[in-house]
Formats: C-alpha cells, structure tokens, sequence
C-alpha cells in the first residue's frame, strides 16, 4: 500500500511544533477520503517519528494528531484509499476553517 503524501512534500513543510506559537499557521497539504467525509490539512510533519499535526474535518473538526501509518489504513465506504488534493495550495488555518 503507498502512501498518500509523497516524502518531497512532506520534507517541505514544518517539523513538528515548528509553528506551535503561530497563531494561524498554513496547512501545506490536504488529505481527504473520496468516498466518505473526511479531510485532513496537515500543518506539520515528523517523518521520522512517522506523525503529522493536522487539522481534521470528520465527525468534529479539530486540530491534533495522526500517524500516517494509521492514514494508508483508513478507508471509506466503498474502501477506497485516502487521496491527496493536487490543486491544493498552503492555506492559512482560518481560510480552511472557513471553507
């Protein structure tokens, strides 16, 4: 199974708690599943620690977070796989709340 963010993206974006005294810190990448509702916006990532800090759209919406072990794993009802937004560009944390 591949994973749905590609390791050149991912060493592009923040470490974690690079931006934890941002008050609206960019979403770099989103993350959604094509057949239910849920999107993640990851804002930070440890590829060695294999987590990222996302802001997650699903039942709730809230700010924590998810190992992307734990993202090739999720499907939806059809299970399909997570899939990556290739039209999305860094947006501030308050514009995706907004959406």
């Amino acid at each position: 199974m591949s994973m749905p963010i590609l390791k050149e993206i991912l060493e592009n974006i923040p470490n974690l708690y690079e931006t934890e005294d941002e008050k609206d810190p960019l979403c770099y990448i989103k993350l959604f599943t094509p057949d239910a509702n849920f999107i993640w916006y990851i804002i930070e990532s440890s590829i060695d620690e294999d987590i990222c800090y996302c802001y997650t759209i699903g039942l709730e919406s809230e700010l924590g977070y998810i190992s992307l072990e734990e993202l090739k794993t999720i499907r939806g009802s059809l299970n399909l796989p997570i899939e990556m937004d290739l039209s999305f560009k860094p947006t501030l944390l308050s514009k995706v709340k907004e959406l």
